[in-house]
Protein backbone atom coordinates (compact mmCIF):
# COMPACT_ATOMS: atom_id res chain seq x y z
CA UNK A 1 0.00 0.00 0.00
CA UNK A 2 2.98 2.30 0.99
CA UNK A 3 4.45 1.65 -2.69
CA UNK A 4 0.94 2.77 -4.08
CA UNK A 5 0.76 5.76 -2.05
CA UNK A 6 4.60 6.77 -2.85
CA UNK A 7 3.58 6.47 -6.45
CA UNK A 8 0.30 8.69 -6.42
CA UNK A 9 2.54 11.42 -4.65
CA UNK A 10 5.06 11.40 -7.07
CA UNK A 11 2.98 11.84 -9.83
CA UNK A 12 0.42 14.31 -8.25
CA UNK A 13 3.74 15.91 -7.95
CA UNK A 14 4.62 15.85 -11.28
CA UNK A 15 1.56 17.05 -12.73
CA UNK A 16 1.70 20.16 -10.23
CA UNK A 17 5.47 21.09 -11.30
CA UNK A 18 4.38 20.70 -14.96
CA UNK A 19 1.26 22.99 -14.35
CA UNK A 20 3.62 25.34 -12.19
CA UNK A 21 6.05 25.44 -15.87
CA UNK A 22 3.52 25.95 -18.01
CA UNK A 23 2.00 29.03 -16.03
CA UNK A 24 5.43 30.55 -15.98
CA UNK A 25 5.67 29.56 -19.68
CA UNK A 26 2.98 31.42 -21.00
CA UNK A 27 2.54 34.25 -18.52
CA UNK A 28 6.03 35.19 -17.56
CA UNK A 29 7.02 37.17 -15.64
CA UNK A 30 5.25 36.49 -13.08
CA UNK A 31 5.39 35.47 -9.04
CA UNK A 32 4.90 32.86 -6.37
CA UNK A 33 1.66 34.28 -5.61
CA UNK A 34 0.08 34.66 -8.57
CA UNK A 35 1.32 31.10 -9.42
CA UNK A 36 -0.60 29.93 -6.47
CA UNK A 37 -3.79 31.83 -7.23
CA UNK A 38 -4.14 29.92 -10.96
CA UNK A 39 -3.02 26.46 -9.48
CA UNK A 40 -5.34 26.76 -6.32
CA UNK A 41 -1.71 25.69 -4.88
CA UNK A 42 -0.88 26.89 -1.53
CA UNK A 43 1.49 28.85 -0.56
CA UNK A 44 4.04 26.29 0.41
CA UNK A 45 3.70 24.11 -2.06
CA UNK A 46 4.10 26.30 -4.88
CA UNK A 47 7.08 27.97 -3.23
CA UNK A 48 8.73 24.58 -2.83
CA UNK A 49 7.86 23.43 -6.50
CA UNK A 50 9.51 26.47 -7.86
CA UNK A 51 12.70 25.74 -5.40
CA UNK A 52 12.78 22.45 -7.77
CA UNK A 53 12.28 24.35 -11.32
CA UNK A 54 15.33 26.72 -10.16
CA UNK A 55 17.47 24.11 -9.62
CA UNK A 56 16.93 22.46 -12.22
CA UNK A 57 17.62 25.47 -13.65
CA UNK A 58 14.37 25.68 -16.17
CA UNK A 59 13.43 29.19 -14.47
CA UNK A 60 15.52 31.73 -13.38
CA UNK A 61 14.23 34.73 -11.16
CA UNK A 62 13.91 38.67 -12.84
CA UNK A 63 12.82 41.56 -11.37
CA UNK A 64 10.63 42.32 -8.88
CA UNK A 65 6.71 43.24 -8.87
CA UNK A 66 5.24 46.27 -7.21
CA UNK A 67 1.93 46.52 -7.82
CA UNK A 68 0.62 48.15 -3.91
CA UNK A 69 1.35 48.34 -0.73
CA UNK A 70 3.85 45.43 1.07
CA UNK A 71 6.70 43.95 -0.23
CA UNK A 72 7.76 43.61 -3.59
CA UNK A 73 7.02 40.26 -5.38
CA UNK A 74 9.77 38.62 -6.92
CA UNK A 75 9.13 37.38 -10.91
CA UNK A 76 9.66 34.46 -12.21
CA UNK A 77 10.17 33.63 -16.38
CA UNK A 78 11.57 30.68 -18.24
CA UNK A 79 15.72 30.84 -18.35
CA UNK A 80 16.88 30.53 -21.87
CA UNK A 81 20.04 29.45 -20.48
CA UNK A 82 18.61 26.37 -19.12
CA UNK A 83 19.67 24.92 -23.09
CA UNK A 84 18.55 24.74 -26.52
CA UNK A 85 17.11 22.66 -29.21
CA UNK A 86 17.26 22.14 -32.62
CA UNK A 87 14.60 22.33 -35.15
CA UNK A 88 15.23 20.18 -38.82
CA UNK A 89 12.77 20.80 -41.66
CA UNK A 90 13.12 18.33 -44.36
CA UNK A 91 10.93 20.09 -47.14
CA UNK A 92 10.64 18.56 -50.35
CA UNK A 93 13.12 20.89 -52.55
CA UNK A 94 15.45 22.34 -49.24
CA UNK A 95 16.64 21.26 -45.85
CA UNK A 96 15.94 23.98 -42.88
CA UNK A 97 17.79 23.87 -39.10
CA UNK A 98 17.74 26.34 -36.64
CA UNK A 99 18.88 26.25 -32.80
CA UNK A 100 16.29 27.84 -30.57
CA UNK A 101 16.73 28.69 -26.15
CA UNK A 102 13.20 27.70 -24.35
CA UNK A 103 11.85 31.05 -24.93
CA UNK A 104 12.12 30.31 -28.64
CA UNK A 105 14.66 32.94 -29.51
CA UNK A 106 16.35 31.82 -32.55
CA UNK A 107 19.94 31.39 -31.41
CA UNK A 108 21.46 30.08 -34.79
CA UNK A 109 19.79 28.93 -38.40
CA UNK A 110 20.88 27.90 -41.33
CA UNK A 111 19.31 26.30 -44.83
CA UNK A 112 20.27 24.34 -48.01
CA UNK A 113 18.44 23.69 -51.04
CA UNK A 114 18.25 19.69 -52.10
CA UNK A 115 16.00 17.49 -54.78
CA UNK A 116 13.93 15.50 -54.03
CA UNK A 117 14.82 13.44 -57.08
CA UNK A 118 18.53 12.79 -55.39
CA UNK A 119 18.63 9.45 -53.22
CA UNK A 120 16.92 9.71 -49.74
CA UNK A 121 20.45 9.13 -48.03
CA UNK A 122 21.80 12.60 -49.76
CA UNK A 123 19.11 14.23 -48.21
CA UNK A 124 19.37 12.92 -44.66
CA UNK A 125 23.42 13.45 -45.21
CA UNK A 126 22.45 16.98 -45.77
CA UNK A 127 20.04 17.35 -42.64
CA UNK A 128 22.79 15.52 -40.24
CA UNK A 129 25.61 18.12 -41.80
CA UNK A 130 23.21 21.25 -40.64
CA UNK A 131 22.60 19.37 -36.85
CA UNK A 132 26.55 19.17 -36.71
CA UNK A 133 26.58 22.99 -37.23
CA UNK A 134 24.03 23.69 -35.18
CA UNK A 135 26.01 21.55 -32.29
CA UNK A 136 28.94 23.62 -33.00
CA UNK A 137 26.64 26.66 -31.98
CA UNK A 138 25.56 24.89 -29.03
CA UNK A 139 29.01 23.61 -27.35
CA UNK A 140 30.15 27.92 -28.37
CA UNK A 141 27.55 28.94 -25.99
CA UNK A 142 27.94 26.60 -23.63
CA UNK A 143 24.54 25.53 -23.81
CA UNK A 144 23.24 21.84 -23.17
CA UNK A 145 21.46 20.03 -25.89
CA UNK A 146 18.23 18.96 -24.72
CA UNK A 147 16.82 17.75 -28.13
CA UNK A 148 16.10 17.60 -31.40
CA UNK A 149 12.79 17.89 -33.32
CA UNK A 150 12.39 17.27 -36.84
CA UNK A 151 9.75 17.63 -39.12
CA UNK A 152 8.68 16.82 -42.45
CA UNK A 153 5.42 16.50 -45.18
CA UNK A 154 3.55 13.09 -45.03
CA UNK A 155 2.57 10.69 -41.87
CA UNK A 156 4.71 10.06 -39.35
CA UNK A 157 4.12 7.60 -36.13
CA UNK A 158 4.99 9.89 -33.68
CA UNK A 159 5.69 7.29 -31.28
CA UNK A 160 8.61 5.84 -32.86
CA UNK A 161 9.83 8.88 -34.89
CA UNK A 162 8.98 6.70 -38.09
CA UNK A 163 8.08 8.37 -41.41
CA UNK A 164 5.42 6.18 -43.20
CA UNK A 165 5.01 7.76 -45.73
CA UNK A 166 5.45 11.08 -47.75
CA UNK A 167 3.66 11.93 -51.23
CA UNK A 168 5.58 14.60 -51.95
CA UNK A 169 9.21 13.18 -51.22
CA UNK A 170 8.41 9.76 -52.13
CA UNK A 171 9.81 8.05 -49.05
CA UNK A 172 8.10 5.23 -46.73
CA UNK A 173 9.11 3.27 -43.85
CA UNK A 174 11.72 5.24 -42.75
CA UNK A 175 13.31 5.64 -39.13
CA UNK A 176 13.95 9.16 -39.06
CA UNK A 177 13.90 9.02 -34.90
CA UNK A 178 16.62 6.74 -34.50
CA UNK A 179 18.70 8.01 -37.36
CA UNK A 180 19.07 11.57 -35.50
CA UNK A 181 19.61 9.94 -32.08
CA UNK A 182 22.43 7.47 -32.76
CA UNK A 183 23.89 10.68 -34.50
CA UNK A 184 23.56 13.48 -31.77
CA UNK A 185 22.80 11.01 -28.67
CA UNK A 186 19.64 13.07 -27.60
CA UNK A 187 15.94 12.66 -27.79
CA UNK A 188 14.44 13.22 -30.51
CA UNK A 189 10.71 14.32 -31.57
CA UNK A 190 9.64 13.67 -35.10
CA UNK A 191 6.47 14.77 -36.47
CA UNK A 192 4.34 15.68 -39.83
CA UNK A 193 5.42 19.27 -40.37
CA UNK A 194 2.07 20.82 -40.10
CA UNK A 195 1.57 19.03 -36.55
CA UNK A 196 4.72 20.44 -36.10
CA UNK A 197 3.99 24.42 -36.86
CA UNK A 198 0.75 23.93 -35.06
CA UNK A 199 2.90 23.22 -31.66
CA UNK A 200 5.21 26.03 -32.48
CA UNK A 201 2.29 28.47 -32.82
CA UNK A 202 0.66 27.06 -29.58
CA UNK A 203 4.47 27.08 -27.70
CA UNK A 204 5.98 30.36 -29.26
CA UNK A 205 3.58 31.92 -31.38
CA UNK A 206 -0.03 33.76 -32.13
CA UNK A 207 -1.87 30.33 -30.68
CA UNK A 208 -0.36 30.38 -27.12
CA UNK A 209 -3.93 31.22 -25.26
CA UNK A 210 -6.10 29.71 -28.41
CA UNK A 211 -7.27 26.02 -27.67
CA UNK A 212 -9.12 25.52 -31.02
CA UNK A 213 -7.10 26.53 -33.73
CA UNK A 214 -5.41 25.16 -37.16
CA UNK A 215 -2.35 25.49 -38.40
CA UNK A 216 -2.49 25.66 -42.90
CA UNK A 217 1.02 24.95 -43.86
CA UNK A 218 1.20 25.45 -47.73
CA UNK A 219 4.26 24.54 -50.42
CA UNK A 220 4.95 22.19 -52.37
CA UNK A 221 1.44 20.63 -50.55
CA UNK A 222 -0.86 21.75 -48.20
CA UNK A 223 -1.42 19.90 -44.81
CA UNK A 224 -3.08 21.06 -41.63
CA UNK A 225 -2.13 20.98 -37.69
CA UNK A 226 -5.21 20.26 -36.11
CA UNK A 227 -5.07 22.11 -32.66
CA UNK A 228 -8.55 21.18 -31.01
CA UNK A 229 -9.71 21.37 -27.32
CA UNK A 230 -5.93 22.66 -26.29
CA UNK A 231 -4.09 19.38 -27.93
CA UNK A 232 -2.90 18.26 -31.56
CA UNK A 233 -5.84 15.97 -32.71
CA UNK A 234 -3.69 12.88 -34.58
CA UNK A 235 -7.01 11.09 -35.46
CA UNK A 236 -7.06 7.00 -35.09
CA UNK A 237 -3.81 6.38 -36.20
CA UNK A 238 -2.03 9.79 -35.72
CA UNK A 239 -2.40 10.60 -39.41
CA UNK A 240 -5.15 13.17 -39.15
CA UNK A 241 -4.45 16.38 -41.31
CA UNK A 242 -3.72 15.34 -44.65
CA UNK A 243 -6.21 17.81 -45.72
CA UNK A 244 -4.93 18.81 -48.87
CA UNK A 245 -6.10 15.87 -50.02
CA UNK A 246 -9.14 16.33 -49.43
CA UNK A 247 -11.37 16.59 -52.70
CA UNK A 248 -12.25 20.51 -53.97
CA UNK A 249 -12.29 19.80 -57.73
CA UNK A 250 -13.58 17.42 -60.52
CA UNK A 251 -11.18 18.67 -62.79
CA UNK A 252 -9.35 14.86 -63.60
CA UNK A 253 -7.21 16.21 -65.63
CA UNK A 254 -3.99 16.87 -62.95
CA UNK A 255 -2.56 13.78 -61.36
CA UNK A 256 -1.56 14.14 -57.52
CA UNK A 257 1.81 13.00 -55.93
CA UNK A 258 -0.70 10.77 -53.55
CA UNK A 259 -1.68 9.10 -56.92
CA UNK A 260 -5.45 10.70 -56.91
CA UNK A 261 -7.52 13.36 -58.81
CA UNK A 262 -8.93 16.57 -57.92
CA UNK A 263 -6.90 17.43 -54.39
CA UNK A 264 -6.53 20.32 -52.50
CA UNK A 265 -3.31 20.96 -53.00
CA UNK A 266 -3.25 20.25 -56.52
CA UNK A 267 -5.17 24.07 -57.29
CA UNK A 268 -3.28 26.13 -54.16
CA UNK A 269 0.19 24.89 -53.78
CA UNK A 270 3.02 26.99 -54.94
CA UNK A 271 3.40 24.80 -58.04
CA UNK A 272 0.12 25.66 -59.29
CA UNK A 273 0.57 29.32 -58.29
CA UNK A 274 3.46 29.16 -60.72
CA UNK A 275 1.76 27.49 -63.67
CA UNK A 276 -1.20 29.99 -63.19
CA UNK A 277 1.57 32.84 -63.84
CA UNK A 278 3.24 30.56 -66.73
CA UNK A 279 -0.10 30.39 -68.43
CA UNK A 280 -0.38 34.06 -68.57
CA UNK A 281 3.25 34.62 -69.87
CA UNK A 282 2.68 31.82 -72.36
CA UNK A 283 -0.01 33.82 -74.24
CA UNK A 284 2.04 36.59 -74.49
CA UNK A 285 0.84 39.04 -71.19
CA UNK A 286 2.56 41.61 -70.36
CA UNK A 287 4.95 41.27 -67.40
CA UNK A 288 7.63 42.43 -65.32
CA UNK A 289 8.70 38.56 -64.69
CA UNK A 290 10.48 37.50 -67.53
CA UNK A 291 12.99 40.68 -66.90
CA UNK A 292 13.01 39.53 -63.08
CA UNK A 293 13.93 35.83 -63.95
CA UNK A 294 16.45 37.30 -66.61
CA UNK A 295 18.25 40.31 -64.44
CA UNK A 296 18.80 37.41 -61.28
CA UNK A 297 19.26 34.44 -63.47
CA UNK A 298 16.25 32.73 -61.27
CA UNK A 299 13.77 30.13 -62.16
CA UNK A 300 10.03 31.37 -61.95
CA UNK A 301 9.17 30.79 -58.64
CA UNK A 302 7.52 32.16 -55.22
CA UNK A 303 10.26 34.55 -54.99
CA UNK A 304 9.99 36.17 -58.48
CA UNK A 305 6.44 36.46 -58.18
CA UNK A 306 6.77 38.04 -55.00
CA UNK A 307 8.85 40.62 -56.30
CA UNK A 308 6.68 41.61 -59.42
CA UNK A 309 3.81 41.85 -57.38
CA UNK A 310 5.16 44.35 -54.92
CA UNK A 311 5.92 46.37 -58.36
CA UNK A 312 1.94 45.86 -59.10
CA UNK A 313 2.49 43.55 -61.92
CA UNK A 314 -1.09 42.38 -62.79
CA UNK A 315 -0.46 39.48 -64.08
CA UNK A 316 1.41 38.11 -60.70
CA UNK A 317 -1.21 40.11 -58.86
CA UNK A 318 -3.76 38.13 -60.80
CA UNK A 319 -2.43 34.96 -60.23
CA UNK A 320 -1.90 35.16 -56.67
CA UNK A 321 -5.47 36.02 -56.48
CA UNK A 322 -6.95 33.00 -58.21
CA UNK A 323 -4.48 31.14 -55.94
CA UNK A 324 -5.55 32.99 -52.74
CA UNK A 325 -9.03 31.74 -54.30
CA UNK A 326 -8.39 28.04 -54.34
CA UNK A 327 -7.00 28.12 -50.90
CA UNK A 328 -9.61 30.05 -49.58
CA UNK A 329 -12.27 27.05 -50.67
CA UNK A 330 -10.29 24.68 -49.06
CA UNK A 331 -10.43 26.75 -46.02
CA UNK A 332 -13.67 27.39 -45.64
CA UNK A 333 -14.42 23.83 -45.64
CA UNK A 334 -12.22 23.68 -42.67
CA UNK A 335 -14.01 26.15 -41.03
CA UNK A 336 -17.50 25.12 -42.05
CA UNK A 337 -16.16 21.25 -40.05
CA UNK A 338 -14.32 22.63 -37.25
CA UNK A 339 -15.46 26.20 -35.93
CA UNK A 340 -11.53 26.82 -34.64
CA UNK A 341 -10.60 30.57 -33.40
CA UNK A 342 -8.06 30.86 -35.36
CA UNK A 343 -6.04 29.75 -38.71
CA UNK A 344 -2.72 30.20 -38.88
CA UNK A 345 -0.80 29.95 -42.80
CA UNK A 346 2.20 29.06 -42.69
CA UNK A 347 4.54 27.35 -45.25
CA UNK A 348 6.83 28.69 -48.79
CA UNK A 349 3.72 30.16 -49.54
CA UNK A 350 4.12 32.79 -46.59
CA UNK A 351 6.21 34.31 -49.01
CA UNK A 352 3.33 35.74 -51.26
CA UNK A 353 0.80 35.58 -48.36
CA UNK A 354 0.38 39.09 -48.17
CA UNK A 355 -1.11 39.03 -51.65
CA UNK A 356 -3.15 35.88 -51.39
CA UNK A 357 -4.58 36.79 -48.03
CA UNK A 358 -7.68 39.13 -49.46
CA UNK A 359 -8.58 36.55 -51.77
CA UNK A 360 -8.50 33.80 -49.21
CA UNK A 361 -10.59 36.15 -47.06
CA UNK A 362 -13.27 37.10 -49.62
CA UNK A 363 -13.57 33.77 -50.95
CA UNK A 364 -13.99 31.96 -47.07
CA UNK A 365 -16.56 34.58 -46.33
CA UNK A 366 -18.44 33.60 -49.50
CA UNK A 367 -18.23 29.89 -48.76
CA UNK A 368 -17.93 29.30 -45.54
CA UNK A 369 -21.48 30.10 -43.09
CA UNK A 370 -21.58 33.39 -41.74
CA UNK A 371 -21.96 32.72 -38.21
CA UNK A 372 -19.24 30.58 -38.21
CA UNK A 373 -16.69 32.20 -40.10
CA UNK A 374 -17.60 35.13 -37.94
CA UNK A 375 -16.24 33.49 -35.74
CA UNK A 376 -12.55 32.62 -36.88
CA UNK A 377 -9.64 34.99 -37.94
CA UNK A 378 -7.63 34.17 -40.21
CA UNK A 379 -3.75 35.16 -40.11
CA UNK A 380 -0.38 35.10 -41.24
CA UNK A 381 2.57 33.14 -39.38
CA UNK A 382 4.98 35.88 -37.52
CA UNK A 383 7.73 33.12 -38.18
CA UNK A 384 7.44 33.14 -41.91
CA UNK A 385 8.80 30.25 -43.99
CA UNK A 386 10.82 29.37 -40.63
CA UNK A 387 7.18 28.45 -38.83
CA UNK A 388 7.54 24.59 -39.21
CA UNK A 389 11.33 24.48 -38.35
CA UNK A 390 10.56 26.59 -35.10
CA UNK A 391 7.54 24.41 -34.64
CA UNK A 392 10.29 21.40 -34.94
CA UNK A 393 11.90 22.53 -31.52
CA UNK A 394 8.50 23.19 -30.14
CA UNK A 395 8.26 19.89 -30.59
CA UNK A 396 10.90 19.00 -27.72
CA UNK A 397 9.66 22.28 -25.49
CA UNK A 398 6.41 21.12 -25.33
CA UNK A 399 8.12 17.97 -23.85
CA UNK A 400 9.63 19.27 -21.76
CA UNK A 401 6.71 21.45 -20.23
CA UNK A 402 4.73 18.72 -19.91
CA UNK A 403 7.09 16.69 -18.18
CA UNK A 404 10.08 18.57 -16.70
CA UNK A 405 10.72 16.16 -13.66
CA UNK A 406 12.42 14.00 -16.64
CA UNK A 407 15.17 16.58 -17.36
CA UNK A 408 18.00 17.06 -14.60
CA UNK A 409 19.62 19.68 -13.98
CA UNK A 410 21.13 22.14 -16.97
CA UNK A 411 24.10 20.50 -16.01
CA UNK A 412 23.16 17.72 -17.28
CA UNK A 413 21.86 17.98 -21.51
CA UNK A 414 20.36 14.35 -21.45
CA UNK A 415 16.79 13.98 -20.59
CA UNK A 416 14.16 11.00 -20.62
CA UNK A 417 10.76 12.79 -21.29
CA UNK A 418 8.49 9.54 -22.39
CA UNK A 419 8.64 6.31 -24.33
CA UNK A 420 9.20 8.66 -27.36
CA UNK A 421 12.42 9.69 -26.29
CA UNK A 422 13.73 6.28 -25.43
CA UNK A 423 14.90 5.42 -29.00
CA UNK A 424 16.75 2.18 -28.80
Amino acid sequence: MSNYRAADQSFVRGTNIASILRYIHEQAPISRARLAALTGLNKSTVSSLVEELLERGLIHETGRDSPGQGRPATLLEINPAAGCILGIELGVDYVRAALVDLSGQILWRQSTDSDPSHPQEQIIRQALELVDAGKVTSNERSLPLLGLGAALPGMVDVQSGMLAFSPNLQWRDTPLARIFHEHTGVPVFVDNDANAGAMGEHVFGLARQTRNFIFVVAGVGIGGGLFLNGELYRGAGGYAGEIGHTHVSSDSSRLCRCGSRGCWENSGNQYALIERVRARLDVGRRSLIPRLCAEQNLPLGLNVIAQAAAQGDQEALSALHDTGEAIGQGIANLINIFNPELIVLGGAMIIVGEYLLPAILETVKEKSLPDICRQTQIQLSGFGVEAVVIGAAALVVEAILSNPTAIAAAKDARFDINRRARIK
